[in-house]
């Protein structure tokens, strides 16, 4: 089965790749159902074109998933030159409407059919393979059952399920709600997410809003549509909000031998407004769980890159559609959380006349501030001594070297402290965890060690564990209470 990921833009696109997708799926602006991801533009293409080259074989699939209007489709044509310039494997449509127009612009591309088309029968399975597609990326109220009937029914589709990610209460993800509340249309990208706010329960000139929350908090509220008896949806009264049609979040990772056997070609991971953290986590966490299946690995080897998935942001999960109905039903409250963050990519080792360089700006910078200091008054010297107890990042330390150690630049997106335990997570390990004493932050600029690094600070980092290339760096997140859902906006 083919491992299909998100990627929200160029760099997310790498991580897919790197943490073990054999293919990406990204968005156009203004073409896509996740117009809110960075997606692609401008000259993004060299980019991609490079990564493709870098990972031969890995496929890309182009979202197109949009209902388009007919002006849309004007600017369809009118970006048509561009969309050339990506070396795209697949368009995934919904509307098939343009379907003639790709046909004819792009005859080698293959047409995969949007999950929001809704199909979920051999039916219609047959008449899209008719019209020229090539894949059915399945409605997700589909089961395991009702798959298999369609890939027996019609064997020569490809058929493609979402196996993980945040799901949607609405059929299909034509969900009205957003649009109703804040003028943010599903259905052109701008979900707002409104199933998944905070509401307050009121009983007007009933019950005291102190009676209401009572109710509400006893966990007895239901809802239940008119023409679905028996039906039931919790209502969940927390400390300061009611959740309400919030889904859970899908996981199947413990049930991919069910997939096969029911004929799944790609298994789709959803979540092109994730983080870079969350496609490297929950790529590399499928890869090795398929590679287990696959009999390239043994289940053992698998587990803990499977167990890390509890170390990315997620709700409850849920087995959807796929087994039993039921299960779909039931919502959750609050956003998805995690007890770490991404504190940094690693980005190459340094070596060579350029470890050198660094290392003799620190020795450098270091001899100058002693030959000051020494220069000093004696009290003027005292004074200046007991400033730098007290504003200890205005002192001046070098980096000696190791044997054994290794440099690399990183890009830093959260507070790195220098005196924390911090963890590396790459596709070939699990994680590392470096003491303070086996990793010092360095200033490519000074060559000095720095007591900590944030967003936008140059920095290297030379330790004793050896990383291998998308490496990243994670620390615990000190917002973070085990027990507490945070809002953390997704």
């Amino acid at each position: 089965m083919e491992l299909l990921s998100p990627a929200g833009n160029v760099e997310k696109l790498s991580y897919a790749y790197a943490y073990g997708a054999d293919a990406a799926y990204i968005g156009l602006k203004k073409f896509s159902l996740r117009v809110k991801a960075d997606n692609f533009y401008d000259d993004e293409y060299k980019k991609v074109a490079e990564l493709k080259a870098k990972y031969p074989g890995r496929r890309l699939h182009c979202a197109l998933n949009i209902s388009f209007h007919d002006d849309e489709i004007d600017s369809l044509k009118q970006n048509l030159d561009y969309f050339k310039l990506y070396p795209i494997d697949a368009f995934i449509v919904q509307d098939i409407g343009i379907v003639p127009l790709l046909q004819k612009e792009f005859p080698n591309v293959q047409l995969h059919l949007s999950t929001q088309a809704s199909c979920v029968n051999s039916e219609a399975v047959k008449m899209y393979q008719k019209l020229g597609f090539s894949r059915i990326v399945l409605g997700r109220e589909i089961s395991l059952d009702q798959i298999k009937r369609i890939k027996d029914a019609v064997p020569d589709m490809e058929l493609e399920a979402f196996c993980h990610g945040a799901m949607c209460i609405a059929y299909a993800g034509r969900c009205l709600m957003s649009a109703y509340l804040t003028g943010r249309s599903a259905q052109s990208g701008f979900c707002s997410h409104t199933c998944r706010w905070e509401y307050d329960v009121h009983a007007k000139n009933i019950i005291t809003p102190e009676q209401a929350k009572e109710i509400a908090q006893s966990g007895k509220l239901l809802l239940e549509e008119h023409q679905r008896p028996g039906e039931y949806f919790p209502v969940f009264e927390g400390d300061d909000f009611t959740a309400i049609l919030s889904s859970k979040d899908l996981r199947m990772i413990e049930h991919l031998a069910d997939f096969k056997a029911a004929g799944i070609d790609s298994l789709k991971i959803e979540g092109r407004m994730k983080s870079v953290y969350y496609v490297a986590m929950v790529t590399r966490a499928y890869r090795k769980a398929l590679d287990a299946l696959e009999g390239k690995i043994t289940p053992e080897q698998a587990q803990p890159f499977i167990d890390e998935l509890e170390n990315v942001s997620h709700r409850e999960s849920t087995t959807g559609f796929y087994y039993n109905k039921a299960e779909a039903d039931q919502t959750t409250t609050g956003a998805s959380d995690s007890k770490y963050q991404l504190a940094a990519e690693i980005d190459r080792e340094v070596t060579g006349d350029e470890f050198e360089a660094i290392y003799s700006l620190g020795q450098n910078n270091y001899k100058h501030f002693t030959d000051e200091l020494n220069s000093m008054h004696p009290k003027a010297r005292e004074a200046r001594l007991k400033d730098l107890e007290i504003h200890t990042d205005r002192q001046i330390n070098p980096f000696e070297k190791h044997d054994g150690w290794k440099m690399y630049s990183l890009t830093a997106l959260n507070m790195i402290k220098a005196d924390e335990n911090i963890e590396f997570i790459s596709p070939e390990f699990v994680s590392l965890t470096a003491t303070p004493e086996e990793y010092y932050l360095i200033n490519p600029e000074t060559g000095t060690k720095l007591n900590w690094v944030c967003d936008g600070h140059p920095c290297v980092v030379y330790t004793k564990h050896t990383l291998p290339p998308a490496s990243l760096l994670r620390t615990l997140d000190p917002d973070y209470v085990e027990g507490k859902i945070r809002d953390t906006g997704r």
